[in-house]
């Protein structure tokens, strides 16, 4: 159990860290994949197309077949958040 637990703690931490580590399971380490068959790639985004679109899952103006679901992913983000994304994946 304390194994467990120390592992949930340090993937918290490391996620806190990197707000893009939850999106690499989908999206891949660098933004390279076509996450769950049916996104952009979002590594050929630009930074502002980025930022432009996890605002707009954020409040709801943005999205087709993935929008719940990505609402649900980026609600706990914040604007800092969305930037270091932007930054770290975007063109």
């Amino acid at each position: 159990m304390k194994k467990v637990l120390l592992l949930s703690s340090v993937l918290a931490c490391v996620a806190f860290a990197n707000p893009y580590a939850k999106c690499v399971a989908c999206h891949g380490a660098n933004g390279e994949k076509v996450a769950l068959g049916k996104s952009k790639i979002i590594k050929d985004m630009t930074k502002q197309e980025i930022v432009d679109s996890l605002k707009g899952y954020k409040d709801g103006s943005y999205g087709g077949a993935m929008k719940a679901l990505m609402k649900g992913q980026v609600a706990s983000l914040s604007d800092a958040d969305i930037q270091s994304i932007a930054e770290k994946i975007g063109k």
